[in-house]
């Protein structure tokens, strides 16, 4: 038939099976092994690793009460209320603890250094005191800081797992909209964002905020007239900044949030595409769009800094001509003798400490800012509902026979734009049917349906009798095959890749699978056998042997429903017929759905059905609709003119 090609660089055509696939350190892989001068350190690390718990998986398709919680910082912190209460409680300490210094200053200046309140030992004593205070403020600012690095780890370990949950759940069609490189900001960049918050910005934010309503009480104690006076210059202007900078960085923010993920998406796009991108001659177009994106978040980011220019600089201008005139005021009182000489220095020593927790608060306020963006970010991530989930009443699927049966089915992946209209059909248990047509016909859609990849929008589709909505994901998939026709492999071992669906497989059912797809030449070809790692994709391995792979998984998940999307397309001659020898045992009493654009896959099935333009326009086996001389016999008479029908 011609179709010699696509498996060729596999080697079943000619090349021997394994010749190009070594292990790492072998001619033909990139090395993957660690460098032997680097050995011994990596066993030192890996022998002072602390043992660990194995996770056990705790996945539900519905989500917790935990998980419908409304995210929020406040949410995610009271998961964890004893590290939040100790975190707090270490932060009154530091905050009351740090600002202690000018009382005991002013006391040693007007009890121990004034005309009639000379006493050395006064001094000695406030010293001795100040340094202890020091020491006891070092220490719970040491623990505070180990709390909320432990507060914090906690809180992206739970929203890490969550998020990550979360897109579990969700149905193909968000996959299909979103861009991968936006989901990767999501769970890169935007968590990130928090934790760097959690760690340190709002233990700072909680300190340097107390740290300004200890000093204004102190401040109305020393001197009521003072204080109210700084409250009156300073604060206003103060006010008013930060809620502009408030209003201008939220928006700055969010462009930043936007920029960066723009950035992702067009980094994944390209990296994923690289053949395409090399084989078209696209990489200088390819380096400019990207300049262009980066360029956009690069403007997002000059723009936040301008604001942050204007604040910062803006709010430390106030603070200093504030403390000018309130020296001037001060000092007239002294004149007076209305104010000590020691009240007007631990006045201003905390008027000094009262705005440089205002520059440190600016600090915080743009990781809060960032932080707010990114929780908005994921707060819509999280709220997105899946399309497609299991009904609350929801019960388990037991082992079917295999009956299938499509009753006035129509769906659209848009509202407006059907896809499938007005489906009816009845498969029996074991029964072999082939779906063909023109592309786009709807073939791979009714698919889809099956596995209960999407719903429809009408009508039912049932197995058993059974509703595929009032049946679980996990109950139904259990005794799904699905081989796409596009084969993706994981990261790992070969062995990791055909026991996807089982992990528990023997090793005895796992060679058998392997000489069931006529994978044993390929086995046998490489160094390491079935623990050989297949590299991200499997790009390492060629389309054919990819192929025979992910049938390899579907045969060992001993499925009793088998979709297969034209699975054989990526396989030369030798190949195909090797996994079609597999295929007459492995679909032996089992119900199967071939999704076939070579005609050959379709004159083996118990019957074709034709799906044109979302309906079905014939139903029979091959030899029937052949004889009626209808759309099958026409595209049957076109695919052998095209040499098609020769083996």
């Amino acid at each position: 038939m011609g179709w010699g090609a696509a498996g060729g660089a596999g080697g079943f055509g000619g090349v021997p099976m394994g010749g190009s696939h070594k292990a790492s350190g072998q001619p033909g892989l990139p090395f993957a092994g660690i460098p032997s001068e680097l050995q011994a350190g990596v066993d030192a690390i890996v022998a002072s690793e602390p043992e660990r718990a194995t996770s056990s998986s705790d996945f539900t398709s519905l989500p917790t009460a935990d998980e419908q919680q409304r995210l929020t910082l406040v949410a995610l912190l009271s998961e964890h209320p004893t590290l939040m209460i100790w975190s707090a409680l270490l932060v009154v300490v530091v905050a009351i603890t740090s600002q202690l210094g000018p009382t005991l200053t002013a006391y040693a200046i007007n009890h121990g250094m004034t005309a009639g309140h000379l006493s050395f030992s006064v001094v000695v004593w406030c010293a001795v005191i100040y340094l202890v205070v020091v020491g006891i403020g070092s220490l719970a600012q040491q623990s505070q800081v180990k709390v909320s690095g432990r507060l914090a780890s906690r809180v992206m370990h739970h929203l890490r797992i969550r998020v990550f949950t979360h897109l579990q759940r969700l149905g193909l069609d968000f996959y299909t909209e979103e861009k991968a490189g936006v989901v990767m900001t999501r769970m890169t960049s935007d968590i990130e964002n928090l934790q760097q918050l959690l760690q340190d910005g709002l233990s700072q934010f909680a300190l340097q905020g107390l740290t300004m309503i200890v000093i204004t009480v102190i401040l109305f104690t020393l001197n009521p007239l003072l204080a109210l006076l700084t409250v009156a210059i300073v604060i206003p202007p103060l006010l008013a900044m930060t809620l502009w900078f408030h209003r201008a960085s939220e928006r700055g923010y969010e462009a930043v949030r936007d920029g960066i993920a723009n950035v992702m998406s067009d980094l994944s796009e390209s990296l994923h595409g690289v053949r395409v991108v090399t084989a078209n001659n696209r990489r200088a177009h390819n380096a400019i769009h990207h300049r262009n994106v980066v360029g956009e978040y690069r403007d997002a980011n000059v723009a936040t800094g301008a604001i942050n220019a204007i604040y910062g600089p803006g709010t430390q201008a106030i603070g200093i001509l504030g403390q000018a005139l309130l020296l001037g005021i001060g000092g007239t009182m002294v004149l007076h003798h209305t104010l000590s000489i020691g009240a007007l220095v631990a006045f201003f020593l905390y008027l000094n400490r009262f705005f440089q927790p205002i520059q440190l608060l600016v600090q915080q306020y743009n990781a809060l800012q960032q932080s707010q963006s990114s929780i908005l970010k994921l707060r819509g991530l999280l709220d997105t509902e899946p399309s497609v989930a299991d009904a609350p009443d929801a019960t388990e699927l037991e082992a079917i026979d295999g009956a299938i049966s499509f009753t006035d089915v129509s769906f659209g992946y848009l509202p407006d734009t059907p896809v499938l209209t007005d489906i009816s059909l009845e498969i029996s248990p074991g029964e072999t049917i082939a779906l063909v047509g023109p592309t786009g016909g709807g073939k791979s859609t009714l698919a889809k349906l099956i596995t209960r990849f999407y719903d429809p929008t009408s009508g039912t589709v049932a197995i058993d009798g059974h509703d595929l909505r009032t049946v679980t994901q996990q109950s139904l998939r259990r005794q799904l095959g699905v081989v796409p026709q596009e084969a993706f492999l994981f990261a790992g071992t070969i062995r990791d890749n055909l026991a996807y669906a089982r992990p528990e497989a023997t090793d005895a059912e796992i060679e058998d699978a392997i000489d069931r797809v006529g994978l044993r030449e390929l086995i046998d070809g490489l160094a390491d056998g079935i623990s050989t790692v297949v590299h991200e994709r499997g790009q390492t391995l060629s389309a054919g042997e990819r192929q025979l792979l992910a049938l390899g998984r579907a045969f060992l998940a001993h499925p009793r429903v088998l979709v297969l999307d034209e699975a054989t397309s990526s396989l030369d001659l030798r190949s195909e017929t090797a996994v079609e020898r597999a295929l007459d045992a492995l679909l032996e009493q089992r119900t199967a759905i071939l999704i076939a654009h070579r005609l050959s896959t379709a004159e083996r099935a118990d019957r074709v059905v034709v799906v044109v333009n979302g309906r079905i326009a014939e139903i029979g086996t091959h030899a029937d609709l052949v004889a009626q001389e209808g759309r099958y016999a026409s595209m049957f008479a076109t695919w052998e003119s095209a040499g098609g029908g020769t083996r």
